[in-house]
């Protein structure tokens, strides 16, 4: 009798935990940062989309999530655990602060704000992708990866009036709840991959704001200014729940120049038909860094990331998603040093600003090593 009252007591704490477990978890998700899923006339879009299949967006060719043998459970402890070297500078990095909001260069002129955030000058309109000015990468202010010591040098109080917003997808690490929350009456239009409008409503923005394309559809703010989105290789998701939005690559055409704008992909043939459709390109923004053997579907190592732009049939490659975050288990430079060796075999041209410095097309492409402070002293 004394066995049966312990395991009915024992049975009722741990249904009590479960459920005390269940509800804070629950609780924790309605927070508005995570967003919402599509419903509506945008979830009845969504399913007559041809990358909409069996209820999840999907990839062009099968994208398992691990790769090299790794499983959630290891890839987890190796992150957490592992000994790895180098992951953040031990040093506060180099940037330069300017008054973006003065008139820029007649030609198109790009400001890097460290990982994947950029503002592009171009044609007197002023185009911000991903921007994440928050220093964490999470859906909570006091938890989650941070910037680097330095690497937070611009907010959204420096940006001018903003007449493009692209968002490629919604991670956290590209699509930022309180950088949006203090950005939006800033914004004129939103350019967006399909399904990603449902955040952004569900945090105010007006719907006539939002446009969601599906790959290979265009969005023509005006004759110079022209958005098309494009595939790329990687998942969505802020919750629980993966793939119910798009990701994309944008190609961005003006009067006069053509850019590419990665996003997160990893390496498929996407990039080949893109460059035969669209390139050559005069610049590519691509993704180099946050790469690791066991997610190698869905980030490119930084050979593969020399080897795309190629194939875009780039004049010039911008590396992003590096120097800024620690997202994988790699060295914070290493990526740099990597697609620079690999890109120097291919006599591939690189721009490599530091955070805020001046990139200005067909004039002024910095290209300092300034990553290797870290090596001389």
């Amino acid at each position: 009798m004394k066995l049966k009252r312990l395991l009915k007591k024992t049975m009722i704490i741990l249904f009590i935990t479960i459920g005390i477990i269940a509800a804070v978890t629950y609780l924790f998700l309605q927070q508005a940062s995570f967003g919402t899923a599509p419903s509506g006339a945008r979830l009845e879009r969504i399913k007559k989309s041809p990358q909409y299949k069996d209820g999840a967006f999907q990839n062009q060719s099968p994208t398992p999530t691990f790769t090299g043998g790794g499983t959630f459970y290891s890839v987890m402890v190796d992150f957490l655990f592992g000994k790895h070297e180098r992951k953040t500078p031990d040093y506060v990095l180099p940037s330069v602060k300017r008054d973006l909001k003065v008139t820029p260069s007649a030609k198109p002129e790009l400001t890097w704000f460290g990982h994947s955030s950029y503002l592009i000058q171009i044609n007197g309109r002023n185009v911000l992708v991903d921007p994440v000015f928050s220093g964490r990468t999470s859906p909570v202010s006091y938890a989650g990866t941070k910037a680097f010591n330095g690497a937070d040098s611009y907010h959204v109080e420096d940006m001018p009036a903003i007449d493009v917003l692209v968002i490629t997808h919604d991670h956290y690490d590209h699509l930022d709840y309180e950088t949006i929350k203090k950005l939006k009456d800033k914004v004129g239009i939103i350019v967006t991959s399909l399904g990603v409008g449902a955040h952004l409503e569900h945090w105010g923005i007006a719907a006539d704001k939002i446009k969601e394309l599906d790959w290979w559809e265009s969005y023509a703010v005006d004759s110079e200014t022209i958005f098309t989105a494009t595939p790329g290789r990687h998942f969505s998701g802020r919750g629980l729940v993966r793939n119910k939005t798009l990701w994309s690559s944008f190609v961005f055409q003006s009067k006069d120049y053509k850019l590419f704008l990665g996003g997160d992909s990893g390496y498929d043939h996407h990039f080949a038909k893109i460059g035969e459709q669209y390139g050559p390109f005069d610049l590519a923004v691509l993704e180099d860094g946050q790469y690791n053997l066991f997610w190698a579907n869905i980030h490119m190592m930084p050979e593969e990331t020399a080897k795309a732009a190629k194939e875009l049939k780039a004049k010039l490659l911008l590396p992003v998603h590096w120097g800024k975050f620690s997202l994988a288990t790699h060295a914070w430079d290493e990526s740099i040093r990597r697609v620079l060796k690999e890109a120097k075999a291919l006599n591939l041209p690189v721009t490599t600003p530091e955070i805020g410095e001046k990139v200005v097309l067909d004039s002024i492409l910095p290209s300092s090593h300034w990553w290797e402070q870290e090596l001389k002293e």
